[in-house]
């Protein structure tokens, strides 16, 4: 499958998701409490960063663009409706990079909807113990798995594509025929993923530190969700959340 089918097919799969959520509200509603509880949980789990370091924006980076409750519309119609442009107007490099942000996109849409969906099931009134819950009802460790390690995988590119000479003007260069081409959302994406990882690479092996601080915190997380007792899990969970800000 090429570049353009992958993400028209990631696209058409988080539309589908989208069409349930507004033909069933309280799923909608689900949907958007499992969003919220999750960008908590990433800010608290990454609060010790400091606010003004290079750390601190790559989190947020991440928060924004790959765990945000925000909604991503805009970003994939332009997607779904350009998608074969995509190859032709940015490097090889940067396009393959814009076609695994799709599937990750599809994948965490079709993880929340999971969740969302056992939580309503489960109508647990403790938000740590129903999410707890609801996922270890839900199971899907590889697709979790698969999850963490395509955000890694987009980081770590990112973080090679800093390094390339002249990126960084030929992804400006690009704001006029990419906005012409109805491309503006994913070169802000793309503007903003390269400043971001630039700044944290001036640091010798500072790229390498934060993706390994990712893995490691969101590893941990995970093992503890789908091994432990739920009750060690919800205590955690619950520990991160009073540490969100």
């Amino acid at each position: 499958m090429n570049t353009a089918e992958t993400i028209r097919q990631a696209v058409a799969e988080v539309e589908a998701m989208r069409r349930e959520s507004r033909d069933q509200p309280q799923i909608g509603a689900a949907v958007n409490r499992v969003k919220r509880l999750q960008a908590r949980r990433f800010r608290g789990t990454y609060a010790d960063l400091p606010a003004a370091g290079p750390y601190s924006a790559a989190a947020q980076f991440f928060l924004q663009e790959l765990y945000s409750e925000r909604d991503y519309a805009e970003r994939d119609a332009q997607f779904a409706r350009i998608a074969g442009a995509v190859e032709k107007l940015f490097p090889r490099d940067v396009a393959e990079t814009a076609c695994a942000l799709a599937r990750l996109h599809a994948l965490t849409e079709s993880l929340d909807h999971g969740v969302a969906h056992a939580r309503e099931t489960a109508q647990d009134g403790d938000e740590a113990a129903g999410y707890v819950r609801a996922w270890k009802a839900v199971g899907r460790r590889a697709d979790r798995q698969r999850q963490l390690e395509t955000v890694l995988a987009i980081g770590a590119e990112m973080a090679r594509l800093t390094r390339l000479p002249g990126l960084r003007l030929m992804l400006r260069m690009m704001r006029g025929p990419a906005s012409a081409a109805g491309l503006s959302a994913l070169q802000r994406f793309l503007e903003s993923g390269f400043d971001t990882f630039a700044s944290v690479a001036r640091q010798r092996g500072g790229a390498e530190r934060f993706l390994d601080t990712i893995r490691e915190r969101e590893q941990r997380l995970m093992d503890l969700l789908f091994d432990a007792d739920p009750v060690a899990c919800e205590t955690e969970l619950r520990r991160i959340l009073g540490q969100a800000r």
